[in-house]
C-alpha cells in the first residue's frame, strides 16, 4: 500500500472530519495524529523527523492509504516527492475560526502539556511536536495570533506554488462531499459529510482538560 492522498493543511482545519471522509471513500486507513496516539510504536519516526534525521517514508506510512493532519502535514513536500502519484488535499477554514480552534486546542496543549499527567508516548510525541510545530512552524510563538495566522497563510501559499493545480485541492470541509469526490474521482456517498473533533473531543483524545470550552 502507498499513499494516494497527502494532506498539507494545518491541524484544526477539519482534519478529523476529512480523515473520516477519506476512509468512507475507500482511501483508508488514513494517518492522523490520532493514529500516533493509538500506536506508540510510531513515535520514534517523528522523533527522528524532529531531530532532522532522514526517515523512510514508505516505512513511516506503511499500511496507510492517505495522510491528513500533523505530523504528516509538516513534511508535505517530502511526501509529495516520495509519492508522485498521490493527490494533495490542502484543508483550510476561515482564519478567525481556525485561530479560535487552534488556540484552544493544539496551541494550548503545546504550552501546557508538561504540566499534565500524560502517557509516556504522548508526552514524547508532544516533545517532538514542540520542535516541529512550535519552533519550526510558528517560530516559537504559539500564543501570538498574527504570527500564527501569517504561518497559516504562508503554508497555503507554499502549497499552491509547489503543487500543480491538477494535483491539488484546496478544501474547506464545510463544502461537503462534492468537490472532494470530484477531485478524487469517486462517487458521492449517500450520507452526510462527517463533522468530527470538536474542542472537547480534542481534550478527551489527549487526556487533558480545556476547562470545558464550547465546542468548535
Amino acid at each position: 500500500m502507498t499513499l494516494s492522498v497527502i494532506g498539507s493543511g494545518f491541524g484544526r482545519t477539519g482534519t478529523m472530519s476529512l480523515k473520516n471522509a477519506l476512509e468512507q471513500l475507500g482511501f483508508g486507513p488514513c494517518h492522523h495524529m490520532e493514529e500516533v496516539f493509538e500506536h506508540p510504536e510510531q513515535v520514534p519516526h517523528w522523533q527522528a523527523v524532529a531531530a532532522g534525521e532522514t526517515v523512510d517514508w514508505n516505512k513511516v506510512f506503511e499500511g496507510y492509504h492517505s495522510q491528513i493532519d500533523w505530523p504528516g502535514a509538516h513534511v508535505w513536500r517530502e511526501l509529495a516527492a516520495t509519492f508522485p502519484g498521490a493527490k494533495v488535499v490542502h484543508s483550510v477554514r476561515p482564519e478567525d475560526s481556525w485561530w479560535n480552534s487552534f488556540s484552544k486546542t493544539i496551541g494550548k496543549f503545546l504550552t501546557t502539556y508538561e504540566e499534565m499527567q500524560l502517557p509516556p508516548h504522548i508526552n514524547a510525541m508532544a516533545d517532538a511536536m514542540t520542535e516541529v510545530i512550535t519552533r519550526q512552524t510558528f517560530d516559537g510563538q504559539l500564543t501570538d495570533r498574527e504570527i500564527a495566522l501569517a504561518a497559516y497563510r504562508k503554508r497555503t501559499d507554499e502549497v499552491r506554488a509547489a503543487i500543480p493545480p491538477e494535483r491539488l485541492l484546496v478544501f474547506n470541509v464545510a463544502e461537503g462531499w462534492q468537490p472532494l469526490c470530484r477531485f478524487l474521482d469517486t462517487p458521492v456517498p449517500d450520507g452526510p459529510f462527517p463533522h468530527l473533533n470538536k474542542i472537547t473531543e480534542f481534550w478527551e483524545l489527549v487526556g487533558g482538560s480545556e476547562e470545558k470550552n464550547t465546542d468548535q
